[in-house]
């Protein structure tokens, strides 16, 4: 079934609706030691770009409330997956959420380090599909502007780092076995860039969904392992030191033949700009 990867239930609902979501995605376990399917620990100072959107009301305090990923463009704007902001994951409409903040340069979960920047303003793509998932993102105007050097700049139409065969990296705090193992640090996991038209055969259409060159592109291995999970959406996919993709959706995690499938970066600059 095609799911996105985001924590689809909140606060006290938590334990309880854990077992309803883990049908959409149960691959084989991978390594005990793996998150984002297939990756490792690394340190937030190394990837300063790389922020958990937190709300702790909706979704308590055990990790900070995090419930998605995001990626810092602008030192006031963070991107995150447009279906973050929907009522299926949130619970309830976005404009009921009072607490909704960006948590910046920490690493590990449960610790404070870093800061909470408290959101100031949301803007869904206006041409995302919630049932293609097509232009699946969504900016995020922070409070307080944040330090210089925590942005990573976006590649744009044409940009090499697109190209088939490059190496990737996805980051998140996500699933780490697709068991509903959930990371306490940011993991990586190294992936490759794939060609469209191994997407397109992938997601041709069926009940995993369909694959949109336009607004979409997808990386992985086809052999399965290495992936992004539940938990990761709106987290950032990196290549060449630029922004490619926002963590969006796929069919089950690591699953050989399934690769992960994100937002295009560089549709992402055509519809929001992005940029303060």
């Amino acid at each position: 079934m095609r799911r996105p990867f985001a924590r689809a239930w909140t606060g006290a609902l938590a334990l309880a609706a854990t077992t309803a979501a883990l049908p959409l995605a149960s691959p084989a376990p991978a390594a005990a030691d793996s998150v984002v399917i297939g990756g490792s620990p690394v340190d937030v100072s190394e990837s300063p770009w790389a922020v958990a959107l937190s709300s702790r009301d909706r979704f308590g305090g055990a990790r900070g409330g995090q419930f998605c990923g995001g990626v810092v463009t602008g030192r006031s704007t963070v991107l995150t997956a447009a279906h973050c902001m929907s009522k299926d994951v949130l619970g309830v409409p976005l404009s009921e959420v009072t607490d909704l903040k960006v948590i910046v340069g920490r690493g590990d979960l449960r610790s404070s380090d870093g800061e909470e920047v408290s959101v100031r303003a949301v803007r869904v793509n206006p041409e995302y599909d919630p049932h293609t998932n097509s232009g699946d993102v969504a900016a995020l105007t922070l409070a307080e502007p944040l330090p210089e050097g925590r942005t990573i700049r976006m590649a744009g139409p044409g940009d090499p780092a697109y190209e088939p065969g490059t190496g990737a990296a996805v980051y998140g705090w996500g699933d780490t076995t697709g068991a509903g193992d959930y990371a306490r640090t940011l993991h990586s996991a190294r992936v490759e860039v794939l060609a469209d038209s191994v997407c397109e055969e992938a997601y041709p259409g069926s009940v995993d969904g369909r694959y949109m060159a336009r607004t979409m592109l997808c990386a992985g291995e086809m052999s399965g392992g290495r992936d992004a999970c539940q938990g990761d959406s709106g987290g950032p996919l990196v290549a060449r030191g630029r922004l490619i993709g926002l963590v969006s959706w796929g069919s089950g995690c690591g699953r050989p033949g399934s690769p992960g499938v994100y937002t295009r970066v560089s549709d992402v600059t055509r519809v929001l700009g992005a940029r303060d």
